[in-house]
């Protein structure tokens, strides 16, 4: 498939591919809202407020699968599932300063997106047997009495642990995605705001990404 077909470019334009659709955009920013307002949230015990942005948290990341699916070519899963000697490759290259470029996910940022998608998994899940079984609320409440205390308060710690290490996973994000831009001269952040990438001069057909 010919992925960057448009109209004629003229001279003084520059050629941009559509990338990122509508909903990758609004899911992107926000989830982003949502978790730093679920973290804050939670950090001062504003609880009916945490346990309603984590539902929404839960059903946005559901949406997200299913647009994995049946989204578009850059939305679907299958288009950054990369092998692991591509993968090294692409870390290497990083290390180096030339990696090769993609329009969509490389392949550093597909283990940060299925990396993140898992870890959100694991929150949502840790969040609603804590809600179940220490606050007597929720879909899993009726775990409450199956349980025992030690279990409930280990679900507990369990999701405190996992929000940390989410944190950790978006400043490697922001990382990645300074790095990103400066390596291959396009600006990341913007491109999650228009959808849009710049389409390099001499862009060699092999690296587009599949």
């Amino acid at each position: 498939m010919n992925q960057t077909k448009s109209s004629r470019v003229e001279p003084h334009e520059t050629a941009t591919v559509q990338v990122w659709d509508r909903f990758l955009r609004f899911f992107h920013w926000t989830l982003a809202l949502c978790f730093a307002t679920a973290y804050i949230s939670g950090e001062v015990h504003a609880s009916t407020l945490h346990e309603w942005v984590g539902y929404l948290l839960c059903i946005l990341l559901a949406a997200r699968v299913y647009w994995g699916f049946r989204g578009g070519e850059f939305a679907r899963f299958r288009s950054f599932l990369f092998p692991p000697g591509e993968t090294l490759a692409y870390g290497r290259a990083m290390l180096k300063g030339n990696p090769k470029h993609y329009f969509g996910h490389n392949p550093a940022g597909a283990l940060m997106v299925f990396a993140m998608f898992g870890l959100l998994a694991a929150i949502f899940a840790s969040g609603l047997l804590t809600l179940g079984t220490i606050d007597f609320e929720g879909p899993l409440v009726f775990l409450a009495n199956r349980v025992s205390d030690e279990a409930s308060y280990l679900f507990g710690d369990l999701h405190e642990f996992l929000t940390h290490a989410a944190l950790v996973l978006v400043l490697l994000h922001l990382v990645g995605v300074l790095v990103g831009s400066l390596q291959h001269r396009e600006n990341l952040v913007r491109a999650m705001l228009t959808g849009k990438k710049k389409i390099p001069s001499q862009f060699d057909s092999n690296h587009k990404n599949k």
